[in-house]
């Protein structure tokens, strides 16, 4: 179903999140997330908590095909899909912008502690508090933000981020990508995966959920693109979505690493171009200096068709074997 607006939050029949808060009903619809499958919806409600603020509160399952729990603690790739969710969440709920709009992402940075992601068996219950800032509005329409994400758990923070993003209507969205903007031609057009890395060096056990392939030098890799992934590609895309890109990044710093397990503590990634489907993409890691024994980390970078689409830098803690 497509909808052409969406009303302003506003307060409704109060339900209890983790922290006790009022929140109106009903949940989060899957479309507000841009997720075809409601199960891989982790926003549990909403509420406007004044001007330019929000608060969300967010559950991650026990266990997920694809963010699976390790070493004791919750995949803290869940913290990016949360803030990943928040962005149309927040566009189209609080302001406004029809549900065919495309949210674009800039920047991501996030840290988190370690503690706060163990995990005890039963699915984990957060409180996000949003605020945006920058807003830039183009002929009375959303066109950018930044948003600002504090998750609560049972009253304690345990991560932060901060994501900038565009708002697209789809004429400047057509304009923008050309011929590439349809998402079904681009899915039939995708380069066939090649063959993955071994899946415990990236700190994961199923083949089907490695994002990486052997390239030519150590720490240099193919990007895997499955387009038939149904978590990473829940529905058609014209271009690489951002949580591969940022997948790719940690299975690259788990990989350097190994055989050390790790867990990410802190990401800083840049969304400069679009990735494409049909053309290979190359993903190099780079250690970089610590000043912290316990830490480690690993610059990222991407590379197509003589640009560099995508970095980030990634901080991750050193856990016992």
């Amino acid at each position: 179903m497509r909808v052409s607006t969406v009303a302003p939050a506003r307060p409704g029949p109060a339900l209890q999140t983790a922290a006790g808060t009022p929140l109106p009903m009903p949940a989060v619809p899957r479309q507000y997330v841009h997720k075809r499958a409601q199960a891989e919806v982790l926003l549990c409600g909403w509420h406007h908590r004044g001007e330019d603020s929000f608060l969300a509160p967010v559950q991650w399952p026990r266990s997920h095909s694809f963010y699976t729990p390790a070493h004791g603690l919750h995949d803290p790739m869940l913290f990016a899909e949360s803030v990943r969710q928040t962005m149309p969440m927040v566009s189209h709920v609080g302001y406004g912008a029809p549900m065919d709009h495309r949210q674009i992402w800039d920047r991501f940075r996030c840290t988190l502690l370690p503690q706060g992601l163990h995990h005890d068996r039963h699915p984990a219950d957060l409180d996000m508090h949003l605020t945006a800032t920058g807003i830039v509005r183009r002929a009375g329409r959303l066109g950018q933000m930044t948003l600002r994400a504090t998750a609560l758990r049972n009253g304690r923070r345990i991560a932060i981020a901060e994501t900038r993003f565009a708002n697209q209507a789809p004429p400047v969205y057509r304009r923008l990508r050309g011929p590439r903007h349809d998402a079904t031609h681009a899915m039939t057009t995708a380069t066939p995966p090649p063959a993955p890395i071994t899946a415990h060096h990236t700190g994961r056990t199923d083949p089907h959920n490695i994002v990486l392939s052997p390239g030519p030098t150590p720490h240099h890799w193919q990007l895997r693109i499955d387009t038939t992934h149904p978590v990473l590609f829940d529905h058609p895309v014209d271009h690489v979505p951002g949580m591969l890109l940022l997948e790719a990044a940690r299975q690259a710093a788990h990989t350097t690493h190994h055989p050390h397990p790790t867990v990410i503590t802190s990401i800083d990634a840049q969304f400069t171009r679009f990735v494409e489907l049909d053309t290979p993409c190359w993903i190099e890691a780079h250690p970089t200096p610590t000043t912290t024994p316990s830490h480690k980390t690993v610059h990222i970078t991407t590379h197509q068709n003589n640009t560099t689409p995508f970095t980030a830098t990634i901080t991750s803690l050193l856990l016992p074997h």
